[in-house]
């Protein structure tokens, strides 16, 4: 739910009573991940979602419902044959998925109403509910904060929230969603528990180094995956607002020297569109040993041996080597700037999500690599 917290944090800021679905675990190929999330408010009004479409007005009914009789319950929705046009995944996946009120006298409100603040003022937050378990505690919610703090509780044992909170506060430094089985003795509750965390972390980082013409449509696609997008050049008539209005953070210096003080993780995505010896090589010596997600540097197939020579003879091992995407780019026949930055994204998406690269069509890979174990590897009932 936090992927909606931006209008949740508004409702719940002007006293709205409303429902939240939230899909807890999928299984096949289903279209929306652990998080996705749809609310409906008392008057009707509803936004978000939890599957494309598929089953978004079953779940509205399931969302109406929960605000009239203040019960949460976990549903299960999938493909049949005898319905497959009714209310379930004509994928052929299977979602699980908590719906729950958030009413004014809700014991577990302001607990979802501090995660909502946090996500949507991009500060760090996890949001730990219970998904499975005994009926009367779905949905209690606990919220970890980056430095360790809780606020809420399942009220069912103190040992129980301090393992909830240890285990989502590991959940946070990954920035990860998705489910965490507790055993019957872990739970202190008589029953074995199965909770949903939500992780709301800043933006991911992509920096980009030089600023030409690429850079400004990178910028654009940047934003549009959710990066917090920074341009880096040493040209200070290239490097300027005007060039790059889209971009959070316009920086004038050396992009090694810039690199050597900024924050990375292992999130961040470093593109070098610089192409030029002098910039590519102290910088790439030093991004190609740091711990980010991705580097990539731009140039033909001569300036790629010609770097690559360069930074082997400034001590860049071949292991070190073997993590630079370059030329960068997935091949997709580019030629214009939106197109080249277009093939990026696409290698930075393949390269987080362990896609292929190839066409769908006639393969038979996964379309959803990173899909979290779901209702289809369980064993025995989940509502």
């Amino acid at each position: 739910m936090l992927d909606i917290a931006e209008e949740l944090n508004r409702w719940v800021g002007q006293g709205r009573d409303f429902a939240v679905a939230t899909v807890v675990a999928v299984g096949g190929s289903a279209p929306r991940t652990p998080g996705a999330a749809l609310a409906v408010d008392a008057d009707g009004t509803a936004i978000g979602s939890v599957s494309g479409g598929c089953v978004e007005s079953a779940v509205y009914g399931l969302c109406e419902q929960a605000l009239r009789d203040g019960r949460t319950v976990l549903e299960r929705f999938g493909y049949g044959d005898e319905d497959a046009f009714a209310a379930g995944l004509t994928c052929g996946g299977v979602i699980d998925i908590l719906v729950a009120p958030v009413r004014a006298a809700d014991p577990a409100r302001p607990v979802l109403a501090a995660a909502l603040a946090a996500a949507a003022q991009g500060r760090a937050a996890a949001l730990a509910r219970i998904v499975n378990g005994p009926a009367e505690l779905l949905g209690r919610a606990l919220t970890v904060r980056p430095d360790g703090s809780s606020e809420g509780g399942f009220g069912a044992h103190p040992e129980l929230d301090r393992t909830a909170a240890a285990e989502a506060g590991a959940f946070l430094d990954a920035g990860r969603t998705g489910t965490l089985e507790i055993g019957e003795q872990g739970s202190r509750c008589g029953a074995p528990l199965t909770l949903l965390v939500e992780s709301s972390v800043p933006p991911p980082r992509m920096i980009i180094f030089g600023a030409i013409d690429f850079a400004s449509a990178l910028v654009r696609l940047g934003k549009l995956l959710g990066h917090h997008v920074t341009v880096c050049d040493a040209r200070p008539v290239f490097a300027t607002g005007a060039r790059f209005p889209e971009a959070d953070e316009i920086v004038v210096e050396w992009p090694h020297t810039y690199l050597e003080h900024t924050s990375v993780d292992a999130r961040t995505v470093l593109c070098v569109l610089t192409h030029d010896a002098k910039f590519d090589v102290p910088l790439l010596r030093l991004a190609l040993r740091l711990p980010v997600a991705y580097v990539g540097a731009m140039g033909s197939r001569r300036t790629h041996l010609d770097r690559n020579a360069r930074l082997r003879e400034v001590g860049v091992s071949d292991l070190e080597l073997a993590r630079l995407r370059s030329p960068i780019g997935l091949d997709l026949g580019a030629r214009t700037p939106e197109e080249t930055a277009l093939s990026i994204a696409a290698e930075i998406v393949a390269n987080r999500r362990g896609g292929t690269g190839v066409p769908l069509a006639g393969a038979h890979t996964p379309i959803h690599h990173d899909a979290t174990t779901g209702p289809a590897d369980r064993t025995g009932p989940v509502a």
